[in-house]
Order: structure tokens, then sequence, then C-alpha cells
């Protein structure tokens, strides 16, 4: 178990290196900076800024900087969005909104997308089964955009009182129905989808032909006995998406207008702020690999048969 530990902490640091070079280096690459928006900006004033904030050096210098500061556990501070603001502080401001959202729909996704999917497996080739197929497909192929464009249309714009088109921090409860819907929707088809191939896996066991001859009721066989295989597989996918949805969905927060840790990214994109860029982006591979890792330990504790030790040799 130790030795398992300790490889699959320093593959999540070789990762988690990757991203920040790949991050940092493709940022810079795109035309622009963030201050060549500033309108009337004289060339002396645009050199004393980037002198400023180290714009001026050779991009391996930047990257050295930035990564010392890291290792301090300093992000940096906003270039323009909320200038000279610690960007530590604005993801623990900005932080909690995604959680709000993202919790509610990793929590209807999985419970929904589990009990879907068994559902289906156990009803195989009847008209149940077919309906669901093809209703997660659609869900796994329709881009989020386009389901939030339909719900903003379709229902804020005749409910906009119960389901407003603009969800901020102090909204009711119910604004953030159909955010989270849409954000837990592709989710909670992928999820069906996983559950139903891996009961069907469960449910051809031989162990499964014993329980019925042992005449036990269904509803112990498909929850006492398939359903704890069916549910490894699941889990798998179920980790790195609590971490993506977590962290907020950029589309979903941005058209819905929620003032989570998603749109703000996307906003710090579009006005080139560095720091914010990159500690978003490692933020959230950290959250990935972190919820990778527990996963893996969840594999053990769900099947004991599961010999992690020999995975990793």
């Amino acid at each position: 178990m130790l030795r398992f530990i300790i490889k699959r902490v320093l593959l999540g640091i070789a990762a988690l290196i990757a991203v920040t070079l790949i991050t940092f280096y493709l940022m810079n690459l795109i035309p622009g900076g963030p201050f060549l928006s500033e309108k009337s900006l004289a060339p002396e004033v645009l050199a004393a800024m980037n002198a400023k904030y180290g714009l001026n050096k050779p991009l391996h210098q930047q990257y050295f900087t930035w990564v010392t500061d890291l290792l301090r556990g300093d992000l940096g501070v906003s270039f323009k969005m909320q200038k000279n603001r610690p960007v530590l502080t604005i993801i623990k401001e900005m932080f909690p909104t995604s959680v709000k959202v993202g919790s509610f729909a990793v929590l209807w996704a999985t419970l929904f997308g589990v009990a879907l999917g068994s559902f289906a497996a156990y009803r195989r080739g009847r008209l149940a089964d077919s309906v669901l197929r093809v209703v997660t497909t659609m869900g796994v192929v329709v881009p989020a955009f386009v389901t939030a464009s339909i719900l903003l249309v379709v229902i804020s714009g005749n409910l906009p009182k119960i389901f407003p088109s603009i969800v901020d921090r102090h909204a009711p409860w119910h604004a953030y129905i159909l955010p989270c819907f849409t954000l837990g929707l592709n989710p909670m088809c992928n999820i069906a989808r996983y559950s139903r191939a891996a009961m069907l896996d469960a449910l051809s066991q031989e162990y499964i032909r014993t329980a019925y001859s042992k005449g036990l009721s269904v509803r112990a066989i498909i929850f006492k006995h398939a359903l704890r295989n069916a549910l490894i597989p699941v889990i798998s996918y179920v980790g790195p998406m609590i971490a993506y949805v977590l962290t907020g969905g950029f589309v979903v927060e941005t058209v819905f207008s929620i003032p989570g840790l998603g749109r703000y990214f996307v906003q710090s994109v579009q006005n080139r702020d560095y720091p914010v860029i990159m500690g978003t982006a490692v933020f959230l591979a950290f959250f990935i690999i972190l919820m990778t890792f527990i996963v893996d330990i969840l594999y053990k504790l769900i099947d004991p048969r599961i010999d992690i030790t020999e995975e990793a040799n």
C-alpha cells in the first residue's frame, strides 16, 4: 500500500508540473497581453507595467519565478480584473459558489445515474431499457451550452421569477435548479451508461445465479450483491467528474451568469489575466489528481479482491 501511495503521489506531482508547463507556454503563445487592451497606453507606461509584473523577462525566468512563488503558497496577484488582489483570495471567494452548484449537480447525477442504469440493466431488452438508452445517449452528445440555452428560452423565459436567467450569490434555492440540472445532465447520463454495462456484467456472474437458486429476493440480489461490484467502474468515472463539477462548469456558469470560479476563469482568459489563469488551472489540476488518487484507494475498500500493490508494479 505504501509503495502504491508513493508512486501515485510522484505521478501526481509529475502531472501537475506538466499542466503548469503546458498552460504557461500556451497562455503566452496567444497574441496580445494583459495591458494591450488599455486605451491610449503610452509605450513607456506599457513597458513600466510589464516590468512591474515581470512580463519583460524571458518566459523561462517568468515560469521559474512563478513556480518559486507557488511553492511558498503565493499564486500571484490579478493584473486586471481585480487589480493587485491575491489570486488565492479570489479562488477562495469564488470557489464556494461553484461548490454550491456542483454539489447538488453531483448528488442528483450520481443517485439518478446509478438508479436508472441499474433499472435499465434489470429491464434489459424491454421498452424502458430502450427509452433510457436513447435518453442517455442524447444527454451525452448534446453540449451543455445547448441544454442551457434551451432551458433559458423555454423555462426561464416563461417563469422568470421561479427560474431566473441570472443567478447571483443571494438567489433563492430554486434559482439554482436549472444550472444544477444542466451541469449534472451529462455526468448523469454517463453514470447511467456505466452503471448499466457494469450491472449487466454483474448479473451474468455465477454468484448471482447462485443467489437466485437460494431464493433470495430480487431487491437483495440487486442491492446487496450485484450493485456493490457494479459500482467499481462507476467510481472510476465519478472521482474525476466530482473534481470537474465542483470547480464549476465553465459553460453553465457563464450562461447563467453565476459568479463562480468557472465563469471567472473564462473572463480571465478573455482579459489575459495570467496569474488568475495559472492559479485556476493549477487548482483544477490538483483537484482532479486528488480525486483520482482517492478513487484508487476506494477501489480496495469496495472490493478487497483488488490488489493495488500489484497494480503499482
